[in-house]
Order: structure tokens, then C-alpha cells, then sequence
């Protein structure tokens, strides 16, 4: 993506949502932190209007951080050829690991957060059918978390 189309993104949706916050993460696709209680809203909008229509995700991950969870969703516009990274932070690493899933908007989001909830332990509210997707169902932890301690197969660090 160029520089044109990154700065041409940045002004279409600075406004959208308070407490937008830019990162420079990448100097390739322009990168914003939204509030968590803003995250549908702000990515029902990115899809459905005219001037950004980023209609396809293509991927979804999650990373551990000391006070919290973090969600990155990357989208794309089929038809713009723009592409936006957008990321959401849990409360905290316990109980409040909850974000509003987006599965309903974004089909491919589906199994992706239920990876993230299987290795990471964020929790989807309204998702149809969060349980995990690679650990069996009796599996205690998260692995992917930096805190997990794998009692069974003591790998090593």
C-alpha cells in the first residue's frame, strides 16, 4: 500500500470512533488501536461504507501482553486495494479476556477466534459456537500465553 492510500485511510476514520489511537507498527498498512467497547461499531463501519468497504478479513491472531490481551484483525477492501490493521485490547489476562465477537460480520473471523480463545484464552461474547478448535475440551490453560507451564510434554525454554 502507499503512502497516499495509508494517509487517505487515517483521515476517513480518525473521527469515526474516540479514542482511535495510531500506531506505527508498520510502515506498510496503517495500524489503530480501538476501544474495546467501540469494536463492532468501528469495524461494521470500516465494511459497510463507501469510502473504505474492507469487506474481507483475512486473518486474525492474538498476542499476550503483562496487563492484557490483544486481538489484530486484518482487513481487506476486494474492490479499494486498501488494507487496515486493527486491534483491540482485553480488560486484563483473567476474567475480563472478553471481546464482542465479530463473526457475524466477518465469516472468516469465526474459526480464527476460536483459535484465539483455544491458545490464548480470550473469551468471544456472542459467538455461536466458541469451544476449541485444536485441545481437547479437557485441556487446562492456554498455551500460547507466556504464563502457561506445559506439565505434559515440559518443553523447554
Amino acid at each position: 500500500m502507499n503512502k497516499m492510500k495509508n494517509e487517505n485511510i487515517k483521515a476517513i476514520i480518525q473521527d469515526w470512533v474516540p479514542d482511535l489511537e495510531f500506531t506505527e507498527d508498520s510502515l506498510e498498512y496503517v495500524t489503530v488501536v480501538v476501544p474495546r467497547a467501540s469494536l463492532r461499531h468501528f469495524l461494521r463501519k470500516l465494511r459497510d461504507d463507501e469510502q473504505t468497504k474492507l469487506d474481507f478479513m483475512f486473518c486474525l491472531t492474538g498476542v499476550d501482553y503483562p496487563k492484557y490481551l490483544e486481538v489484530i484483525y486484518h482487513l481487506e477492501s476486494t474492490t479499494l486495494g486498501l488494507i487496515l490493521v486493527v486491534k483491540a485490547r482485553t480488560e486484563d489476562r483473567g476474567e475480563n479476556a472478553v471481546l464482542d465477537t465479530v463473526s457475524d460480520l466477518f465469516r472468516t473471523a469465526e474459526f480464527h477466534e476460536r483459535e484465539v480463545f483455544d491458545l490464548l484464552g480470550v473469551r468471544f461474547k456472542g459467538h455461536p459456537d466458541l469451544r476449541r478448535l485444536f485441545l481437547t475440551e479437557d485441556w487446562v490453560g492456554h498455551p500460547l500465553r507466556k504464563d502457561y507451564v506445559d506439565t505434559v510434554n515440559i518443553v523447554k525454554r
